[in-house]
């Protein structure tokens, strides 16, 4: 999709990349559905002759069709939906707590998945359309202390992957979007932590909460330049399905592929084996 004139629908705008989005695409000439649990936080964008502010909650159902309907109502459609909203809980799987956990996975999965259930059918009608998922480089890589947050993002990975194929033929493209240490307020304001750490995770869990939390503002990604990424990805004549932001991301992420094609092959005949023997 290359029109200038495509409509934007960007959720978890009040910060880091729905926002620095939000302001590039409203400076080329986009029309963008700017939107936030708070609209409060948005007061920059509400005179802008091309962007429609509204409060977002995407773990409300009824936030999210609203949403949609004042989109469509103001704009005639929806070309791309980019699904922002979401937060980290950073615990050792034995320090979560089941709160916790579960809110996140209200907003970083179902959120997500409702929001792009909204937005299809107006897609599907156009037979054009463009949804990027923001997921992380931990929905690529498990690290300690951090699982809980990468189940939620491996889950948008795999749900993201079988949309894309789901709606290929129907002409919807699909990009996940997988960041590293950005400077956004994910390792700030809106981190949470488990209120009863267990000792014998503080070398590992802990340590790597500690360090998340210690380099918040000083990350080596620069969210303006993660925003045209994504925008060069979304106009491409052929866009990716993954788009990794940030050196970090991608030197872990070609780590990590190199590990799992050597253990993949070193068990090939285990792997291989445990086929009926005439299987073929």
């Amino acid at each position: 999709m290359t029109s200038n004139n495509a409509v934007w629908l960007i959720t978890g705008c009040s910060t880091g990349f729905g926002r620095e989005l939000s302001r590039v695409l409203l400076k080329r000439g986009n029309s963008v559905v700017v939107t936030a649990r708070n609209p409060a936080t948005l007061d920059e964008f509400a005179a802008h002759p091309n962007a429609l502010v509204a409060a977002l909650d995407v773990t409300v159902p009824q936030q999210i069709a609203d949403v949609v309907a004042q989109a469509e109502k103001r704009f005639g459609r929806i070309d791309v939906l980019v699904n922002n909203a979401g937060y980290g809980y950073l615990s050792a799987l034995e320090e979560g707590e089941d709160d916790e956990v579960r809110a996140m996975f209200e907003t970083n999965v179902f959120g997500l998945a409702n929001m792009s259930r909204a937005v299809l059918p107006g897609m599907r009608a156009r037979r054009q359309g463009h949804i990027v998922n923001v997921s992380s480089v931990g929905g690529l890589i498990g690290f300690p202390g951090i699982g809980y947050y990468n189940a939620t993002k491996f889950a948008v990975e795999g749900l993201s992957e079988a949309l894309a194929k789901e709606t290929a033929p129907l002409g919807i493209k699909v990009t996940i979007v997988e960041p590293g240490p950005f400077r956004t307020d994910w390792a700030g304001r809106s981190l949470k932590v488990p209120k009863n750490a267990i000792a014998d995770y503080a070398k590992l869990a802990g340590a790597r909460r500690a360090a998340v939390q210690s380099y918040s503002g000083t990350q080596q990604g620069d969210p303006v330049r993660g925003a045209e990424a994504i925008i060069q990805a979304v106009e491409s004549p052929e866009p990716p399905l993954h788009l990794i932001l940030g050196k970090p991301a991608y030197d872990l992420t070609a780590a990590k592929l190199k590990d799992f094609s050597a253990e993949m092959e070193k068990w090939r005949e285990v792997s291989l084996g445990a086929d009926y023997p005439d299987a073929g």
